[in-house]
């Protein structure tokens, strides 16, 4: 048995759960999500709480218990609280913007790299840190790593673009070796 998959998701205040054919929808106070439904797996609410059981024993059933169950955990957390990803910019010169629905990347190359937004993600900008906010965590993720990609950190001097919570591991120059 899936350990994951068979912990009950509770829904928390304000947040609904609609089980159709094809998908799950949720909606609570930031907004809407759906997850699609396997047809090995079979969903169903009670009293405040949802529960995926398989229908069979099968490798994919097993495979997609605690999948569907994670996605649809995450699409209750993101309509109930939300999720951010908070990104650093470290180096001399670089700077990062918001203008609009666009992030503006100063980091080092001859011209700025614009970003726009996808819709449903917010992108706010203290300092040197960028914080990406939304209700989708895949999409909030992956925006945050693409942003990442443009100019990941370097091992010598850590300069880049960094999660907050990331460590670089950093290297000795050519002098450190001797």
């Amino acid at each position: 048995m899936s350990r994951i998959g068979k912990l009950p998701i509770t829904l928390p205040q304000g947040v609904e759960v609609s089980i159709g054919s094809e998908a799950v929808e949720v909606k609570g106070p930031k907004g809407t999500l759906s997850t699609p439904l396997h047809e090995k797996i079979a969903v169903e609410m009670a009293d405040g709480s949802v529960t995926l059981s398989r229908r069979d024993e099968s490798r994919t059933a097993r495979e997609q218990h605690g999948l569907r169950r994670t996605l649809l955990a995450n699409c209750v957390e993101g309509v109930s609280k939300g999720f951010t990803k908070e990104l650093e910019v470290i180096g001399v010169g670089y700077k990062v913007q918001v203008q609009g629905q666009t992030v503006v990347l100063s980091v080092g190359y001859s011209h700025p790299v614009n970003f726009p937004l996808p819709q449903g993600v917010e992108a706010k900008v203290d300092g040197a840190k960028l914080t990406l906010s939304g209700i989708d965590k895949e999409l909030v993720g992956e925006l945050a790593a693409k942003i990442r990609r443009v100019r990941p950190p370097e091992p010598f001097k850590g300069k880049g673009i960094k999660y907050v919570d990331e460590q670089v591991r950093r290297k000795a120059g050519k002098s450190g070796g001797k």
